[in-house]
C-alpha cells in the first residue's frame, strides 16, 4: 500500500522540520508567517474544507469513489502541460483509478507556498517533490521510471459549483521536470531545473541568470 503523501507548512519547510505522514496541509501567509485562513469567511472555509477533503482522498485514503464524490457530475480536470485528466464522471473515474492515484510515487511531498480563496475559486501554489520510481502517466506519460528526484513549482486553480468541485486546472514547469530527469539539457535552452523550485521558496536566490548567460560573449 502506498503511504500517504506528506504535506508541510511553509515555515517548517524553510526550517526542514520533520514531516508527518498524512499530515493535513496547513497553508501559511508569507507576509506574516501565520496561518492565512484565520480570517476566512464562512463560505471560504467551506471551499477550503472541500478541497482538502478532495486532496485527502487522492493522496491519503487513495479512494477514487470518495474523490469523485467531492465533484459535480460534469467536473473536469486538466493537467495543462500534458493535457491529462478527463471530463465527466466516467472519464475521471478511469483517470483517477488507473493513471493518478496508483501512480503517485510513495515519497511524494507537497510543500505549500500560498493559498488564495475567493467566492467560488481556490488557488494553491506549492512545491511538488517526488522520486521518479514508478510510472506516472498523469505527469510523464510514456516515460519509464528514471529513479531521479524532482522538485517543481505547481499551481492548482480549483473552481467550485453547488458545494462541489467543478474543475481543476493544474500547472507546472514541465521543462524543469524534464531537465531534472536528464531528458533536456538546460545548457542548450532558456530553461532551468531544480532552480525554479528553489527560487520559489527563497527569493534571495539569484535572478536573471539566463539573461546573463545569454549575454556572455561566445567562446571562439
Amino acid at each position: 500500500m502506498n503511504r500517504p503523501t506528506r504535506f508541510l507548512p511553509l515555515a517548517s519547510a524553510r526550517a526542514a522540520a520533520k514531516l508527518l505522514p498524512g499530515q493535513a496541509a496547513l497553508f501559511m501567509s508569507e507576509q506574516n508567517n501565520r496561518p492565512s485562513d484565520t480570517e476566512l469567511a464562512a463560505g471560504q472555509e467551506v471551499l477550503r474544507n472541500l478541497w482538502e477533503e478532495h486532496v485527502r482522498h487522492e493522496f491519503a485514503t487513495h479512494n477514487t469513489e470518495e474523490t469523485l464524490a467531492t465533484m459535480v457530475e460534469d467536473a473536469y480536470v486538466n493537467h495543462i502541460p500534458v493535457l491529462t485528466g478527463g471530463v465527466g464522471r466516467e472519464q475521471l473515474r478511469e483517470f483517477y483509478s488507473k493513471h493518478f492515484i496508483p501512480q503517485m510515487p510513495p515519497d511524494t511531498e507537497m510543500i505549500p507556498l500560498s493559498r488564495t480563496i475567493g467566492n467560488d475559486q481556490l488557488v494553491d501554489e506549492m512545491i511538488f517533490k517526488f522520486t521518479h520510481t514508478i510510472r506516472m502517466d498523469w505527469m510523464l506519460p510514456g516515460l519509464a521510471p528514471t529513479g531521479k528526484w524532482v522538485e517543481v513549482p505547481l499551481v492548482a486553480i480549483v473552481r467550485f459549483r453547488g458545494g462541489k468541485l467543478a474543475h481543476e486546472h493544474i500547472y507546472w514547469d514541465q521543462a524543469s521536470v524534464l531537465v531534472q530527469l536528464g531528458l533536456l539539457d538546460a545548457d542548450k535552452f532558456p530553461i532551468t531545473g531544480v532552480e525554479s523550485a528553489r527560487k520559489a521558496v527563497d527569493k534571495s536566490l539569484p535572478s536573471n541568470a539566463l539573461i546573463g548567460r545569454a549575454n556572455k560573449p561566445a567562446v571562439q
